[in-house]
């Protein structure tokens, strides 16, 4: 790299590959770094499932609103990189049914869209249910291949000037008379650079980045374990209507079913202990509404790490963190020109970036509207190219390792 670039955004993610393209779009010139492959933090290490918004509808709207506006913009933009399978809320005999009026009605309220059906038309729609189902209602909830989507974001932001460098980690940034000076960028880009504007989007290490820089920002970090199981045949994704708890989402994948999850606090999302019981536990309480699965053998099983952001949370139990997403502007602790942006879903990275990039441009002067919400993203409709890039930015992971390491090889 011989300029600097005007906007640098750390971490290559969802959320970072998406701030990278909506810059690159409204003319503003960025660098997009990543310590890893692009895709190798939670993006990569998710469930794969495209929220409706009805998970969090009675109990945090607002996140709820932004999952269904995000899921609709997904399905017109991103082609290959999501699959629209529809969604059951289902009720299993003993859960509480009040809980499920609260939530159907919720829905409704948000205006995401829903249909009731009575147990038998819930085992019609997902054969295999329990035939402890006692009632369920649609959703338009769906699948996205995090991989896929990754890629197809950053080279949609190379194809509008933009430069993408994973295996380059950030080593170190400087901070002078309140602003952003310079940051240390190692591995394959090897040089100090003196950006106007710095994007921390590094998700569940967003701490990292900001202790560097002298602020803090509070992420409340919890991990999940996923377990990849052979299972055919499964149309619509599956969430057990009850509060949130273990093992309570099947995610239908090609020839297999993704179960999960768990939810347990770390300090540290580069260093956590893993435990036999989450695997169990998650099996047992998805095998309560998909009985087949209890013994179908394991394909692949990992763990992600949630980017919760919540500066006051001291209990234990991370569940009730809102999902929404937050921004911060270091330029009152200090670094004028330095922006975190924190908490939100894989599936809402685009309003993330969105709302970062409006700030940022407001920063630079730069008069120019979002486009991403209309432009299809690069090569959504050529699933093979796509997978060809995953494997170019090192972003094969395991969350869709059935789909994009069947076609590469992996």
């Amino acid at each position: 790299m011989s300029d600097d670039p005007t906007a640098l955004v750390i971490g290559g993610g969802a959320t970072g590959a998406g701030i990278a393209r909506d810059l690159a779009l409204r003319g503003v010139d960025a660098t997009l770094v990543d310590r890893g492959g692009l895709g190798s933090g939670t993006s990569g290490r998710s469930h794969g499932l495209l929220h409706s918004g009805a998970r969090y509808a009675e109990a945090d709207a607002e996140g709820a609103r932004e999952c269904i506006e995000e899921n609709r913009t997904l399905r017109e933009i991103a082609g290959g990189c999501v699959r629209e399978t529809g969604g059951l809320f289902v009720r299993l005999a003993g859960d509480d049914p009040d809980y499920f009026e609260e939530k159907l009605a919720a829905c409704e309220g948000i205006g995401i869209p829903t249909e009731r059906l009575d147990g038998d038309a819930a085992r019609e729609a997902a054969p295999g249910l329990t035939d402890e189902v006692e009632e369920a209602f649609r959703v338009p909830d769906g699948v996205v291949y995090p991989s896929r989507l990754v890629a197809a974001n950053a080279a949609d932001a190379e194809r509008h000037g933009a430069s993408v460098r994973p295996h380059a980690p950030v080593e170190d940034v400087t901070v002078r008379d309140g602003e952003v000076a310079s940051v240390r960028v190692g591995g394959d880009v090897d040089e100090t650079l003196s950006p106007e504007v710095v994007v921390n989007a590094t998700g569940a290490w967003a701490d990292s980045i900001a202790e560097m820089a002298g602020v803090e920002v509070g992420m409340a970090p919890s991990r999940g374990v996923m377990v990849s199981v052979e299972y055919d045949g499964l149309g619509p994704a599956l969430n057990r209507c009850r509060d949130p708890d273990d093992g309570d989402i099947v995610v239908p994948h090609d020839g297999e079913v993704v179960l999960g999850t768990t939810s347990v606090p770390v300090s540290d999302p580069d260093d956590y202990e893993t435990a036999d019981w989450e695997v169990e536990r998650s099996v047992e309480e998805c095998a309560a509404m998909l009985p087949a699965v209890a013994d179908a053998p394991t394909v692949r099983t990992w763990w992600g790490v949630r980017p919760l952001y919540e500066p006051d949370e001291a209990g234990q139990d991370r569940r009730g963190i809102s999902r929404g997403f937050t921004l911060l502007d270091h330029e009152r602790d200090g670094a004028a020109g330095l922006y975190s942006v924190v908490g939100g879903k894989l599936t809402t990275y685009r309003q993330m970036a969105e709302t970062t990039v409006d700030r940022v441009c407001d920063r630079l002067g730069v008069d120019a509207a979002c486009e991403t919400a209309a432009e299809p993203l690069a090569h959504a409709d050529e699933p093979d190219r796509l997978d060809e890039l995953v494997v170019e930015y090192g972003g094969a992971n395991p969350t869709d390792a059935d789909v994009v390491g069947a076609r590469t090889g992996d």
